[in-house]
């Protein structure tokens, strides 16, 4: 026990070395650009100020979407989709896997879950002990369930999910814009000092490699921002693009899509005025998501029913509407 506990204290350790190496670079970049080059390097005064103006606020957009990206928690499922202790007890106390997958099945009648396991079940938790709502997965990691998991991410030490997706791709573009302004600003730089037009000293180093290193991580990101822009636009987490999620009809990759405007509004908001700054506006609450076949508010209620789950004042949890029968949504899907 001690040993694991060991283990397990020096694997979280050890997991934060890859974001104390983007922050070392963060940290050299920043001294490089500022001091070596701006201060001792430029001499033209207004070109040092523009340079320096721009920067920071590249800079300071670039940190803030990476300390959201860190330090957000991942959204884990609410109690509503955790057993009771009778439900806990009958699931436990039942050794025939057909009895089992038909308990889940009556409580999932009470939630808007529409994704099933590969087998058809319904997907279940036994670590949380909770049902996984759709696009819910559970982390080895975190060693929890998140909601619209996408990946674990070693460079933020997270899971990128639905309460800091909008934060992580603020984060690849604010980056990628980083290294863009630094290389086409430090250019003339480099070729200066690559053809001895400027004394050498200990300017000449870091202007090279933050020339080399500015487009080295330009053309990382570039790729990593491509491929996920493309899954916003299809509605797709990185986990869907690898295995479609399953739904009563079968498997779908394209279940959660419903057109290129409404997948966006889902991970930035309606109001665009928002969607470069790194402040919750996503759509919902993570457990239940618009489907392909029920593109209309009043039948896909993600917006009608937005606080369907949230929690009240007195700290009980939220329900469905009196009005609204959860069974006969389900029976509708099936």
């Amino acid at each position: 026990m001690a040993l694991s506990r060991g283990l397990r204290c020096c694997q979280r350790v050890f997991s934060w070395i890859p974001v104390l190496i983007i922050t070392s670079v963060m940290l050299w970049s920043y001294y490089a650009y500022v001091f070596e080059l701006c201060i001792f390097t430029i001499t033209n005064t207004l070109e040092k100020v523009a340079y320096l103006l721009v920067f920071h606020v590249c800079f300071v957009m670039f940190s803030w979407t990476y300390w959201k990206s860190i330090f957000t928690p991942p959204a884990t499922p609410c109690k509503k989709f955790q057993l009771s202790y009778s439900d806990k007890q009958r699931y436990e106390m039942e050794e025939r896997p057909d009895a089992q997958k038909q308990i889940l099945l009556d409580i999932a009648k009470k939630l808007p879950i529409f994704t099933r396991a590969q087998s058809g079940a319904i997907r279940f938790c036994d670590r949380c002990q909770v049902l996984k709502p759709d696009r819910c997965h559970h982390c080895s990691v975190c060693e929890t369930c998140v909601l619209k998991m996408d990946h674990h991410c070693p460079w933020v030490n997270n899971c990128v999910g639905f309460s800091n997706y909008k934060f992580f791709l603020l984060f690849l573009s604010y980056s990628m814009l980083y290294c863009v302004f630094i290389a086409a600003t430090v250019f003339q730089y480099f070729l200066k000092f690559w053809e001895g037009e400027l004394p050498n000293g200990p300017s000449k180093f870091h202007v090279l490699f933050l020339m080399f290193v500015a487009l080295m991580f330009f053309v990382s990101l570039m790729f990593l921002f491509g491929y996920h822009c493309w899954l916003v636009a299809k509605n797709r987490s990185t986990l869907e693009a690898f295995s479609a999620p399953v739904f009563v009809s079968g498997p779908d990759r394209n279940g959660f899509n419903v057109g290129m405007r409404r997948n966006l509004q889902q991970v930035f908001g309606e109001d665009r005025r928002l969607w470069f700054i790194p402040v919750i506006t996503s759509q919902g609450n993570g457990h239940y998501f618009p489907l392909k076949s029920r593109s209309s508010e009043s039948r896909n209620p993600l917006l009608a029913h937005e606080d369907m789950w949230e929690e009240s004042d007195d700290g009980s949890e939220g329900s469905l509407g009196e009005d609204q029968d959860p069974s006969v949504t389900i029976e509708m899907e099936e």
